[in-house]
């Protein structure tokens, strides 16, 4: 996992068994700091520093990350696919229903999966999302 505080950004790159590539310096770059987001801020984001990516290297990348284990891709229902770069520690999200705003929760027993379903009709369970929904303090203050 990256060192989330000062990313080496090759190194990282590395480490996941990718090729160091512009593309990916500027994807991986992007995605620091940025919390959750989807593929189009992003991909913004990634055409200020490096103005002749294409879309598709961006989503290209953002691939490879997520199949390589350095970049996690979350879906809450009614919003774009958001990608972060915390991953490996099964954290779940809480979800602000007026505005989208994403932020982590840790997960409560600290161990994957942290919920245990009643049934695994012969599943093996390793992971279990929980997206918590609710209002954000922001839309929640009075006008």
């Amino acid at each position: 996992m990256p060192d989330i505080e000062s990313p080496d950004v090759d190194a990282s790159l590395r480490a996941a068994g990718l090729r160091v590539t512009d593309t990916r310096r500027a994807v991986f770059s992007a995605l620091h700091g940025a919390g959750h987001i989807a593929a189009e801020p992003l991909f913004g984001r990634v055409r200020e520093g490096l103005p002749g990516t294409s879309k598709q290297s961006v989503y290209n990348a953002l691939g490879d990350f997520v199949e390589a284990g350095i970049a996690r891709r979350i879906e809450p229902a009614g919003l774009a696919g958001l990608y972060e770069l915390r991953v490996g520690d099964n954290h779940h999200h809480l979800v602000c229903s007026a505005c989208g705003r994403v932020e982590d929760v840790d997960c409560v027993t600290g161990e994957a999966p942290c919920l245990h379903p009643s049934e695994t009709r012969g599943f093996a369970v390793h992971t279990a999302e929980v997206t918590f929904w609710g209002v954000c303090a922001g839309c929640a203050a009075p006008a």
